[in-house]
């Protein structure tokens, strides 16, 4: 149990004393509150809460004692103060007394001399009275006049027209406000009664003649939209030929790396030609007329109706595009799509217009609604009938006019991409119709062509045929009448291509998308080698019947249609402006490979036949003459002329290369001829002598190969002159062979490789066997049995007897 220390208070001793330390803060915090005048209504509150109330009523009732003796002590003060103050109120009281008696006297004699100046004020208040009810009625009336001279001006307005309409609304409307806002109510109630009739009437006849107008409006701005589209068109079409020709008339300035001022000057009129045409459409918009337009949506506006107005002009606008539509309906597409596509570009220049000054009668996403409906129906339309269209001119006129119309509405900031996409779509079949078309023209051409040189009498003719393409081989202007050394077939065809460069550039730079020389220079290639080389190849294929002069015509004709396409490429670049510079880097191989080398293969077969037709004749050899031909044989006289003059007359039209490939080639054939004469069949023995008939012929083909070898004045004469010997090398060395003492040294391998390297062992074999010395006959070896042997004859035995045992 824990003791009890000395210092330890008991439980409820501290209790009590800190209840009473709490009532002592209490009493000081009244004291104070009672000593500021504060209010002591939270003390009262917290005491009866607390349930002890007694110490603040005891408190209270201290501070109470405590004023009151304050209160003695301030009176036993201050009761001198107060006794002189009631001495000085008693004296005042007397002192008031005369003063009512002053006031009563001077009471009756103001009421003695005002007696006139009442009776003066009523008659100046009644005087009042009668000038308020006269100015009453004067404010009336003028508010009558004012009105019925508002009714009189509406009334004139009206009368003057639709003009004045909005004039006459405004008057109305100033009746109107005056009748509903006026101080008081007219007097007159017929009158009021008139003027609250006429106000609705007159805005209901405003705004039926307003209506009636703008019907009449959208009528003729119909009828002035297809005209107004037309003329935009054309003007677009204007800038674009002006822009055209100012680029052919800087293209040569294109050409140089750097520009002086004179050449910055005139790239200047690019700028100002799209400045004019700018200017022009401006022009074309201002030309038609809004103003009834305006005015209804003015007075609509007035009458508080400007969004119905708005509707009602949005949705007539739709049903006038979409008769619109319909005007491809009655007639074929290709007469109807100019007056199609002017009608739509017209509407939308005029909804340019009104979106741009009609103060939100329309706003954009309505415009590009209806942008969005006519192109989507354009496009339809195009692809449909493009679809079925069978003639590239057709389609190239549509899609001409297409662009012109999508470049008008460009500038009008309407997006055409849409429409650029179905021109670029069609590309391919414009150029399929077109390639179809060209094929045709050439195949016209070349059946027409007699393959004769062309003859050109007047110098415009030569520029025209000659000069126009580029493929004139020299600078200097000939003499006339100039004979071409191609037929009337090259220009005919230069024509046809540089038509189809034209028609495809003016696709592409109109409405064909992307990069235009690349894809003209596609679309030239495809008609280089699928029509042009084709067709000439199939006339060579099939012969046609043509003689030796005209397949060397129709081989000449190809030497020239190389320079031809170089033109061709050039003209391209210069129609797309591309510098030559570029097309030169870029240049490719000729395109008429192909028909290039048919007509030569097919003058070499033609030449081929001919020179077997003359060495036919070689039936006519002797083979076993007792002397040899002194000039040789027929066969070979007559191919030699025949040669002479196929060689004087190809030397003007053909070029040397070719020249030089027929002759050697020719002379190759004829080699190949002149051996098979020793195998052929019919010879069954030759002599010496036949041999050396054949070794003067041979000689006969080396001069002549010798002769021409002077043509090739641009090439080496010495590897010339080698290169025609060598096409009669195995003719020469089979006669070598057979003229030789010793024909055994074939079978010696160095010899035969340096001599005898084209002989063929069994063509060898089989000739030897039929060789026999002119001192052999058929009984001649009875009378020389006991003679020795010719060594020539023993070596070409052993040369036979070798050759068969080795095959």
């Amino acid at each position: 149990m824990r003791r009890k220390l000395p210092g330890d208070v008991p439980p409820s001793s501290a209790a009590a004393g800190t209840a009473s330390s709490a009532s002592e803060a209490d009493l000081a915090q009244l004291s104070t509150a009672i000593a500021a005048g504060e209010d002591l209504g939270p003390f009262v509150r917290r005491a009866f809460a607390c349930g002890r109330p007694e110490p603040l009523l005891a408190a209270l009732r201290g501070a109470a004692r405590d004023r009151e003796a304050e209160i003695e002590e301030l009176c036993r003060a201050h009761f001198h103060d107060f006794i002189r103050a009631v001495d000085d109120l008693r004296s005042l009281l007397a002192d008031a007394d005369a003063l009512k008696g002053s006031l009563s006297a001077s009471h009756s004699a103001l009421l003695s001399s005002a007696a006139p100046l009442l009776a003066s004020l009523e008659s100046f208040l009644a005087a009042r009275a009668l000038a308020g009810n006269l100015s009453s009625a004067l404010a009336s009336s003028r508010r009558c006049v004012r009105l019925l001279a508002l009714a009189a001006r509406a009334n004139a307005h009206l009368h003057a027209g639709n003009h004045g309409l909005y004039l006459a609304l405004r008057a109305v409307d100033a009746i109107d406000r005056d009748l509903a806002t006026g101080p008081e109510p007219l007097p007159l109630p017929t009158l009021r009664q008139m003027l609250l009739s006429v106000v609705p009437a007159v805005r209901a006849h405003a705004e039926r003649e307003i209506s009636r107008e703008f019907s009449d409006w959208m009528v003729s701005i119909r009828a002035a939209s297809r005209h107004l589209g037309q003329v935009a068109i054309g003007r677009s079409a204007a800038a674009r030929q002006r822009q055209e020709e100012l680029r052919s008339k800087h293209r040569p300035l294109e050409e140089c790396i750097t520009l002086d001022d004179d050449g910055v000057g005139d790239l200047d009129d690019f700028a100002a030609a799209a400045a004019t045409a700018d200017a022009a459409d401006g022009a074309a918009a201002a030309s038609f007329d809004l103003t009834p337009l305006y005015r209804a949506m003015h007075i609509h506006q007035t009458l508080a109706l400007g969004e119905r107005f708005k509707k009602y002009y949005l949705e007539n606008r739709k049903l006038q595009l979409t008769s619109d539509f319909d005007v491809i309906a009655a007639t074929p597409f290709l007469e109807s799509h100019q007056v199609f596509f002017s009608q739509i570009a017209g509407f939308f220049i005029v909804e340019d217009r009104v979106f741009r000054t009609g103060g939100g009668l329309t706003s954009r996403p309505d415009v590009d609604a209806l942008w969005d409906a006519a192109v989507g129906k354009m496009v339809s339309v195009m692809e449909d009938n493009f679809s079925r269209m069978q003639t590239a001119n057709h389609l190239l006129l549509i899609t001409d006019y297409a662009a012109l119309l999508a470049a008008t509405m460009r500038r009008y900031g309407y997006p055409v991409g849409m429409l650029l996409d179905v021109l670029a779509k069609h590309r391919d079949k414009y150029h399929d119709l077109l390639l179809a078309d060209c094929r045709r023209q050439v195949a016209e051409a070349l059946a027409a062509d007699k393959f004769d040189q062309m003859l050109m009498r007047k110098e415009y003719e030569y520029s025209m045929n000659v000069l126009a393409f580029g493929i004139q081989s020299s600078d200097i202007t000939p003499a006339f009448p100039y004979v071409a050394p191609f037929s009337c077939t090259v220009p005919d065809i230069c024509r046809i291509v540089r038509s189809f460069i034209e028609d495809s550039v003016s696709f592409m730079a109109h409405g064909g998308g992307g990069d235009t020389y690349a894809a003209v220079k596609k679309y030239l290639g495809r008609i280089l080698s699928e029509v042009v080389d084709a067709s000439i190849q199939k006339l060579v294929d099939s012969g046609g019947g043509l003689s030796v002069s005209q397949a060397m015509q129709v081989a000449a004709n190809m030497s020239v249609m190389e320079r031809a396409c170089e033109f061709f490429t050039r003209h391209a670049a210069q129609l797309c402006g591309v510098p030559l510079r570029a097309v030169e880097r870029g240049r490719r191989d000729f395109p008429l490979r192909r028909s290039r080398d048919a007509a030569e293969a097919l003058l070499l077969r033609l030449l081929r036949a001919k020179a077997d037709e003359f060495m036919r004749q070689s039936d006519g050899v002797n083979w076993m003459a007792d002397d040899p031909p002194p000039g040789g044989n027929e066969y070979a006289n007559e191919v030699i002329i025949y040669l002479e003059t196929l060689t004087s007359t190809a030397q003007q039209i053909l070029p040397l290369p070719v020249l030089r490939r027929v002759l050697v080639a020719v002379l190759a054939h004829i080699s190949e001829r002149i051996v098979d004469l020793f195998l052929n069949d019919s010879v069954k023995r030759f002599n010496a002598n036949a041999v050396t008939g054949i070794d003067t012929d041979l000689k006969m083909f080396e001069a002549f190969a010798d002769s021409m070898s002077s043509l090739f004045v641009d090439s080496d004469q010495e590897s010339v002159k080698n290169e025609m010997k060598t096409a009669l090398v195995e003719a020469r060395q089979l006669v070598n062979l057979l003229m030789s003492s010793s024909p055994e040294n074939f079978l010696n391998p160095v010899i035969r490789e340096k001599s005898y390297n084209k002989l063929d062992y069994k063509k060898v074999a089989a000739i030897s066997e039929k060789f026999r010395d002119s001192s052999e006959s058929y009984f001649s070896t009875f009378g020389t049995r006991g003679a020795r042997q010719n060594p020539k004859k023993k070596s070409l035995d052993t040369l036979i007897k070798r050759l068969r045992e080795a095959s």
